[in-house]
This record gives C-alpha cells, structure tokens and sequence, in this order.
C-alpha cells in the first residue's frame, strides 16, 4: 500500500490536463511530386546569345592558336559585348569549357588551356 501512495500522482492546482493527441497519422495534404531538374541557364545562352558571333564548331579544333585567333577576331569585331576584347575572348573559352563539364576529354581540354596561352600572348598579356 505504501507503494501506490509514492506512485500516484499529485493533483496540479490550476492547471487543466492536456487534451489527448490522436495516435492516427493524418496523410499529407499534398502528394509527393518529384521535382524536376534544374532549368540549365547555360543552354539557353548558348542557344539563343549573339554577343559574339564565333566561328562553327571552333572549339572543337584541335589547334589552339587557331582558336584563340578566331575567338580573338571575334570579340574585337562585336560590338555587343559588355566587357573588353580580351575579357570576353577569355569568357568564352571558360564558357565552352565549363559548360563541356565532365563529357570534354583530356586531350580538348588541354587544347582549350593552350589555347587561353595563346589568346593571352595575342593580346600581349603573357604571364611571367
């Protein structure tokens, strides 16, 4: 008997017990949609942008002075490009490089890389 005195519970003054919650799980509201993927903002600039107007299929050769020489005429001619000549010859070597991702081999992107070289000694800004 001594043990049920020290186990019951003390009535609270002033205090109203809690409703009890239901232990039933509600279903969500909304279905589970799966999200799509990322829109890829770099797609529609590659479509669509007329900034500078490259020569076809350039950054697939597999010479680099070749390169650099045609995206350096490029920006020179444009006049629609925000920033200088050499800034956006160098953007769009980065762009096409960035954008190619994983899928661009090696061996490309060794020639993009040469390519920037020699972009930088077209404009006169070879690093020391």
């Amino acid at each position: 008997m001594i043990f049920k005195i020290f186990m019951a519970k003390k009535p609270t003054a002033g205090k109203k017990a809690a409703p009890k919650k239901s232990t039933t799980k509600k279903s969500p509201s909304k279905k589970a949609v799966k999200k799509s993927a990322p829109k890829k903002w770099s797609k529609k600039v590659t479509q669509t942008s007329n900034a500078m107007d490259l020569e076809k299929d350039i950054f697939r050769s597999k010479d680099p002075k070749k390169i650099a020489e045609s995206v350096k005429r490029s920006a020179e001619k444009s006049k629609r490009k925000k920033a200088g000549p050499f800034q956006s010859a160098m953007s769009m070597i980065n762009f096409y490089e960035n954008r190619a991702g994983k899928n661009l081999p090696a061996s490309q992107k060794k020639v993009l890389d040469d390519s920037k070289n020699e972009l930088r000694k077209l404009f006169g800004r070879e690093e020391e």
